[in-house]
């Protein structure tokens, strides 16, 4: 009857006792609301949040619950709200992880046990390629994407050598990996830091006696609000400029930097001024709900949501997982970043633009400037076997 009751709810029949008395399909968000970076999963809750509240409890006009538990930052942690979720609340659908290392130390696993993953920001190169799962979505990215856009404007740009930064882990490597497969210049250096590293003074030291032409970095949250800080301390920003993914330049992030990122180039599938009716009213609503301009984080979790509202609204609820993996594939939703479909391996093909930080009467913010990349599809796609 539960079935039954849903599906009908799907499409709309009015059976108003069945409908309310389905329960809700519940929804689970690991992700990190604690340490430095813990406004990054407040993005992305606050985006997913806002489109549940646009339906009034709802996604595609099903009921749904979302439980979030924050991971820390921490792989093992990841993976015991994981299992918690699965073995206590029977969750079929799962979403949320920021950092790259807690996505592989939890995915892998969820998805064998046939419960669905829709990543909403971390987006290993591993889960793209060999490690694709019919069972794992990338909303957001792969990794790599965002730094290649910056990897080809800086090429374009004319320098001919870039010093590289980035946390060592997952991300990390991936990050400076898609840079480097589309700068065709000389690297002067290559240097991987302490994840949650706050002090930057021996690769500072290190970077000016290099002598860069420019410096590329991925330092998200916390740690690029201290590196742009004491770069600009140093004053390196006054003769080699930095480029980066929008990740290390997001809305929050300029509010605590201020003037030192002016004028940075960063690469993005989204900015808060693209101009198309699902942006436009996505942009209206966040600022309304929150008091605050949307970062990419909150973008993502928002397409996300709309996502699985896509799916709930085509097959009722989770019953049949099959049905809904058809269903989030074909994403027949309208994004906030305009052009949206999924490869073969369940990424995103997106347009990637090159983003400028201004200042405006309201503070800091990013400019789109430049679409570098059209329906651009990841690297590792083709090494995906589904």
């Amino acid at each position: 009857m539960k079935k039954l009751a849903m599906g009908l709810c799907g499409v709309g029949i009015m059976l108003s006792t069945l409908c309310s008395a389905a329960e809700p399909v519940k929804i689970g968000m690991i992700t990190t609301l604690s340490t430095k970076a813990g406004y990054l999963g407040e993005e992305i809750r606050d985006g997913f949040k806002l489109a549940i509240d646009q339906e009034a409890g709802k996604l595609g006009g099903v009921p749904v619950e979302l439980l979030v538990e924050d991971d820390g930052a921490k792989p093992e942690k990841g993976k015991q709200i994981a299992e918690r979720f699965i073995k206590k609340d029977n969750i079929k659908i799962m979403t949320g992880i920021v950092f790259s290392n807690v996505a592989m130390a939890v995915v892998p696993k969820v998805v064998q046990d046939d419960v669905l993953y829709l990543s909403a920001n971390a987006a290993p190169s591993k889960l793209a390629g060999d490690g694709c799962n019919a069972n794992y979505f990338s909303v957001s990215y792969q990794n790599d994407s965002l730094d290649e856009v910056v990897g080809q404007y800086v090429t374009e740009a004319g320098h001919k050598s870039v010093y590289l930064i980035a946390p060592n882990y997952p991300a990390g490597k991936d990050h400076l990996a898609g840079f480097k497969r589309y700068y065709k210049g000389t690297i002067a250096g290559e240097v991987y830091t302490k994840l949650d590293q706050s002090d930057y003074a021996a690769e500072l030291a290190a970077l000016r006696a290099a002598a860069p032409e420019a410096v590329f970095f991925f330092l998200p949250g916390g740690m690029g609000i201290n590196f742009v800080k004491q770069y600009a301390q140093a004053g390196l920003n006054q003769t080699i400029p930095i480029y980066g993914p929008a990740f290390s330049f997001d809305e929050r992030l300029l509010g605590a930097v201020g003037a030192a990122a002016l004028g940075v180039k960063n690469g993005s599938q989204w900015t808060h001024d693209l101009d198309n009716p699902a942006n436009q009213q996505f942009v209206a609503a966040y600022k309304k709900a929150y008091g605050r301009t949307p970062t990419l984080y909150a973008s993502q979790g928002y397409d996300t949501a709309r996502l699985i509202a896509s799916a709930l609204k085509a097959t009722g609820g989770t019953d049949d997982l099959a049905a809904v993996r058809a269903a989030l594939k074909k994403a027949d939703f309208a994004s906030v970043r305009g052009n949206f479909s999924f490869g073969n391996n369940q990424h995103p093909v997106q347009d990637i633009y090159i983003r400028e930080v201004i200042q405006t009467a309201d503070g800091f913010t990013n400019k789109t400037i430049k679409k570098v990349f059209t329906n651009h599809v990841d690297a590792y796609a083709q090494d995906c076997k589904m």
